[in-house]
């Protein structure tokens, strides 16, 4: 195994609708370790930069609207292989197909409204940190003998 950090943005929806506990207490429970997090508002430039990919597509106005609507709560995770392990908590980008006990599919309504965005790769995770933390942000740190 590697140990990893993820970019985690809970979304809108998961703030508006209470879940942030519930989602970060089941990511907690799998022993990954909170390095950095903060509750923003994000703009639309920021979102421009992050989701430049598909600037394109039809929903994407939809999705600025909706992304820039309540704040959100970025949030630094590490752990062994946390990249896919979190990936397969959340389940499929679309809530409904989403596979049974996965975080979208419990909380989510579609492949928009669907609780968190997380990093889908080592480079992607790398990126996505700077862009949402600054470097004294994440901190990094090792377990106290007393906490143990």
């Amino acid at each position: 195994m590697s140990v990893e950090t993820t970019l985690i943005l809970f979304k809108p929806d998961a703030v508006e609708k209470n879940l942030v506990g519930e989602v970060l207490g089941r990511y907690q429970a799998e022993g990954f370790i909170i390095r950095g997090m903060k509750m923003m508002m994000l703009t639309p430039e920021l979102l421009a930069e992050h989701y430049a990919h598909i600037t394109d597509r039809p929903f994407y106005p939809r999705l600025i609207q909706f992304m820039t609507s309540a704040p959100v709560i970025a949030l630094a995770l590490e752990g062994d292989n946390v990249i896919t392990r979190v990936r397969d908590l959340l389940g499929a980008t679309d809530s409904p197909t989403a596979d049974e006990g996965t975080i979208r599919r419990e909380f989510g309504i579609n492949s928009m409204f669907n609780i968190c965005h997380a990093s889908d790769s080592v480079e992607a995770a790398t990126v996505e940190l700077k862009r949402f933390f600054r470097e004294e942000e994440v901190f990094s740190f090792n377990s106290h003998d007393y906490l143990k």
